[in-house]
């Protein structure tokens, strides 16, 4: 298995401290029209509620959470009990773990019903991801806009995340980078989000 870092295809976001590489047309658009439908129709969506400074909150989207028998997911104090791989979902995980050499044991699947649907600033630093995790995010359907934010300097790099492409987050990403999917009152069609990740039991 090759060290996190050292992917060397796609386009390097990232300056320092990590790497985020995007490979805007990981999947043909034929292929990606076909994965954006079976997986709008198949996936079991759940809202669910985060604890956010004390207090319980909804998620502003809708998200499924697929893995290897007995693997939970825990994050903001909210444990997603797996879902069996599908196979939309099996067939994407081969296509990154072929291209990536890196296998994973678990995907978070997002649902942006539309640019009201967004994800905070956040780190996916949790320890169950281990020390230099490597997430491996599918875009399907809409274009959204994607930032990054160093935590030490403040300085922030944003891209456009279009249907089918790849983004790879490795290294040290986690650890000195936060990341976001913004609001946008523009955008009024849907985008599904794939994160997949290896896991690793506590």
């Amino acid at each position: 298995m090759p060290s996190p870092q050292s992917f060397s295809f796609g386009g390097e976001l990232l300056p320092t401290d990590g790497s985020a590489i995007l490979v805007p047309e990981f999947l043909s658009a034929s292929d990606a029209d076909q994965y954006f439908q079976a997986l709008s129709a198949i996936t079991p969506w759940e809202e669910t509620a985060l604890m956010m400074f004390g207090k319980r909150v909804s998620e502003p989207r809708l998200s499924a959470w697929h893995a290897d028998p007995e693997l939970p997911y825990t994050y903001s104090g909210s444990e997603r009990t797996p879902q069996p791989w599908n196979e939309p979902l099996r067939a994407l995980r081969e296509a990154c773990q072929t291209r990536l050499d890196h296998s994973f044991n678990g995907v978070l699947v997002n649902l942006y019903r539309n640019g009201h649907d967004s994800m905070g600033w956040h780190s996916d630093d949790e320890a169950v991801n281990g020390p230099a995790p490597v997430i491996a995010s599918i875009s399907l359907g809409t274009e959204r806009r994607f930032d990054l934010r160093h935590k030490q300097s403040g300085d922030t790099i944003s891209v456009m995340l279009p249907h089918g492409s790849l983004l790879v987050m490795s290294g040290q990403s986690q650890s000195h980078w936060k990341h976001r999917i913004p609001k946008s009152t523009r955008i009024a069609e849907p985008r599904i989000n794939l994160t997949f990740r290896h896991l690793f039991s506590s």
